[in-house]
């Protein structure tokens, strides 16, 4: 504010502090009424007929082009703003509908994690050999909800501190490289296990396994089943976080940026760790109903690993170098589109290429079958 009072010495800021005045807030109540929505935090910025609920560089750049329109003798108009019903609040104001798409496509490709595939397929396969469905139900839904909410508390923590420190330029670009780290890292998983990795390490599995085989012993209460499901789902949140950590990472920075209001936020966490549960509740969902469970096959893992590191590296370069990129539903189309078509790409040569390889052998195998009949004759 202190800048544009000093850019346009024309503009007159007015400011309200409504914590300590009822005048004031009295005011605050008015004046949203008078834009259409409920006051739900501060800042709440009025300029005309626009209102900006929260502040990030987002916010800033659209009031200043907003400000600049108006000293041009033009009139601004509200830029992106989408709105959402939820249930016993009412409307709420969840930032731009690239943000909201941005939620969608980002918290579905963090569900799609082989390191949670992996738990959850070893998990229900033991559990189902009790041949008891409400013992399945209750591992599965005790284990899913702890999972769950130790994510969440982990992104609002990432939140919190961004939201506190992401004014500063350097935290943003040292966000990015370390979600450009982890990307690389996943990309290499899909190419060689060797060196670094993100994934489950060998020497934790074999706990695991056997917390998990002690799951499925059908002589223990459930109680006791229920409580070891706590324990080991905290154990396997604690080990795969290297695995899961990259998305959110930069979802969070996305979400600290765009300035959305408290409700807002809350509503975008739900959004997200919503689809970020569709692909793990289709498999539970599969398990309970069929008695049946998913094994994840190794080269689906590493179709998953491609993807997930494909999009953290397009997600970092773009904080890095085009950050603009990501305010707009044309921005955010070239970078998940970017993403679709490389990873469409690698996949098709990586057939391709096998294909041929087999295609090859098979006419060396048959040449050199041809050869030894000829030989014999």
């Amino acid at each position: 504010m202190e800048g544009l009072q000093s850019s346009y010495p024309d503009l007159r800021i007015s400011r309200y502090e409504i914590s300590t005045s009822a005048t004031n807030r009295d005011l605050f109540v008015a004046m949203s009424a008078a834009h259409g929505f409920e006051p739900t935090a501060v800042p709440t910025i009025f300029l005309d007929d626009l209102y900006w609920v929260g502040f990030g560089p987002q916010v800033a750049d659209q009031i200043e082009r907003a400000i600049a329109t108006r000293f041009a003798g033009l009139q601004p108009v509200q830029e992106d703003r989408t709105e959402v019903e939820v249930p016993f609040i009412g409307s709420v104001d969840v930032g731009n509908s690239s943000l909201v798409v941005s939620t969608l496509i980002i918290g579905f490709a963090d569900g799609l994690n082989p390191c949670s595939f992996w738990v959850l397929s070893v998990l229900f396969a033991l559990v189902l050999r009790s041949g008891s469905r409400r013992r399945v139900l209750a591992v599965g839904f005790t284990f899913l909800t702890v999972t769950s909410a130790l994510y969440g508390l982990y992104m609002f923590g990432a939140y919190s501190a961004l939201d506190y420190a992401d004014r500063m330029t350097w935290v943003r670009a040292a966000i990015a490289l370390v979600a450009l780290t982890f990307g690389v890292l996943h990309v290499k998983e899909y190419v060689t296990h060797a060196g670094p990795s993100v994934t489950i390490s060998d020497r934790r599995k074999p706990g695991m396994y056997r917390s998990m085989r002690a799951l499925a012993d059908p002589t223990r209460s459930l109680p006791a089943v229920l409580a070891g499901t706590v324990v080991l789902a905290t154990g396997v949140s604690l080990a795969e976080t290297p695995c899961t950590a990259g998305l959110p990472l930069l979802w969070t920075s996305m979400l600290s940026d765009a300035g959305v209001n408290g409700l807002g936020t809350a509503a975008l966490f739900v959004l997200y760790l919503t689809v970020f549960l569709i692909d793990e509740m289709a498999v539970f969902g599969i398990a309970v109903l069929s008695m049946r469970a998913i094994k994840l096959q190794e080269h689906h893992a590493k179709g998953l690993q491609l993807l997930s590191g494909t999009l953290m590296i397009a997600l970092a370069l773009a904080m890095l170098f085009a950050p603009d990129l990501m305010t707009s539903l044309g921005g955010v189309a070239i970078v998940f589109g970017a993403t679709a078509v490389v990873v469409t790409a690698v996949l098709v040569s990586e057939r391709w290429w096998r294909t041929s390889r087999r295609a090859q052998a098979r006419t060396a195998a048959t040449a050199r079958a041809k050869k030894t009949a000829l030989r014999a004759r």
